[in-house]
């Protein structure tokens, strides 16, 4: 799975699970996955042996694309052979088709016994139908080997439920070259230096921002990263905790928001535009027609294969802060992807995941596998220079918020998604979206 379908799979999750948790165990039929397709994954609390006698254990995963495909099977293969007693069984699964039968697995409460998961809303719901296994003591020995901010989307109430296996970060994108034209000298440090650096690019004759408004997540980077900066951090899990979203700083976060769209930042077309099509948000900045894009770490590939890529020309800064906000600079918005474990799986489930995050195997992850590094120990594999600045960031991090369309239950995510858009577009007040939001986190 390429870097640009995991980023889509995390911003897009929202809409693939989008059942209310009152409805959560009563969805099976609506899928159409007959008894065949749910059998595959063993009932809570029991494991099955192979014709050898081995354990088995059932992984399903994403990763149907090169080098990912082919690194997965050999960890597997490599984990069987220092336990001879224990058999990997690999399901590899295209990620529309992953989400679906899951949410149809789910359904029925019969999981694999080790499954993707991109954390935050969905994962929640899954432990409170009490079909995960609390994970938080088999791999206490991972605790301080782990880049911190990996974990986050994995654990709640003081309690772990996945390990992580690639963490991301988003953050602004940016052509040097466009900048020196337009007398920029250095990236942005707070929003007030940003709006100034908007300016100086549209006075320069260059499109200061490329934006897919079309698919409506990469505007909720902005929205989600302003009110991050407000708040901060624990604001934004207050307000989720809370249900309400009606507060002075998330309102804020939208008025900031209207300010740099009132500026006509984009370009043209903009709202119509996509994020990866060959005149989307990424060829935009990979043909070097527009200076700036808040993006994940996958922006560089996407860049280059949706336009020819900008080469040294491309940087990379944080989202800046916001003058009076109580989030930190350092403050990372992001995502990633992890494992969990059924409830009641076999034991050797959790001794896989010990042993497919050890350091030696992480590094095998980033140098073969392309994912970032969530072990401290093997950031040393990441050569490229692109990621090594997302990378930074996220050692950096004081503190770290998954994307809202994953962090929060699925309806209140999309609802983000599309009233941030609407902000956008010109059809909503920031005190709409704040209340649209509300409405929706309270009705769930």
């Amino acid at each position: 799975m390429s870097a640009f379908d995991r980023a889509v799979a995390s911003a897009s999750d929202a809409a693939s699970f989008a059942f209310s948790r009152r409805r959560f165990l009563g969805t099976a039929s609506a899928v159409g996955l007959g008894a065949a397709g749910l059998s595959a994954c063993s009932d809570s609390g029991s494991a099955t042996t192979d014709s050898k006698g081995r354990t088995v254990v059932e992984w399903w995963n994403i990763q149907t694309t090169e080098p990912s495909k082919s690194v997965w099977p050999e960890r597997a293969k490599a984990f069987e052979a220092a336990h001879p007693d224990v058999h990997i069984k690999l399901v590899m699964l295209e990620n529309d088709a992953y989400k679906s039968k899951m949410t149809a697995l789910t359904s029925s409460g019969k999981l694999p016994d080790i499954y993707h998961t991109w954390g935050g809303g969905v994962l929640k719901q899954q432990i409170d139908a009490g079909l995960v296994e609390d994970l938080t003591s088999s791999v206490s020995s991972l605790n301080d080997t782990l880049v911190p901010a990996s974990v986050k989307a994995y654990q709640f109430d003081g309690q772990t439920y996945a390990v992580p296996f690639d963490i991301g970060a988003v953050g602004f994108w940016y052509n040097k070259a466009l900048f020196a034209k337009a007398g920029i000298s250095a990236p942005p440090a707070t929003w007030a230096d940003y709006l100034d650096a908007v300016k100086k690019l549209k006075s320069a004759g260059i499109t200061p921002i490329a934006f897919a408004g079309k698919e409506k997540w990469p505007g909720m980077y902005y929205w989600a990263y302003l009110a991050m900066r407000i708040t901060g951090v624990d604001g934004m899990q207050k307000a989720a905790d809370a249900k309400d979203f009606t507060g002075d700083d998330f309102v804020k976060a939208g008025e900031h928001l209207k300010e740099l769209v009132a500026l006509q930042p984009f370009q043209k077309g903009f709202l119509g535009a996509a994020y990866s099509t060959p005149t989307g948000e990424a060829a935009a900045m990979g043909n070097g027609k527009a200076a700036m894009e808040l993006m994940g770490q996958w922006a560089p590939v996407v860049q280059a294969d949706a336009g020819k890529g900008i080469g040294k020309d491309l940087g990379f800064f944080p989202f800046p802060a916001v003058g009076g906000g109580k989030g930190a600079a350092t403050d990372v918005f992001g995502g990633g992807g992890g494992y969990a474990v059924r409830k009641g799986a076999p034991k050797a489930a959790a001794d896989f995941l010990k042993f497919f995050m050890t350091a030696e195997s992480d590094r095998i992850l980033v140098s073969k596998g392309s994912m970032m590094p969530v072990v401290k120990d093997a950031t040393s594999a990441l050569t490229d220079p692109s990621l090594k600045l997302v990378s930074d960031a996220l050692g950096k991090a004081t503190g770290f918020q998954l994307y809202l369309d994953q962090a929060y239950p699925p309806a209140v995510g999309q609802e983000v998604n599309d009233s941030v858009a609407a902000l956008i577009a010109g059809s909503k007040s920031p005190e709409q979206v704040a209340r649209s939001v509300t409405q929706v986190a309270k009705s769930q």
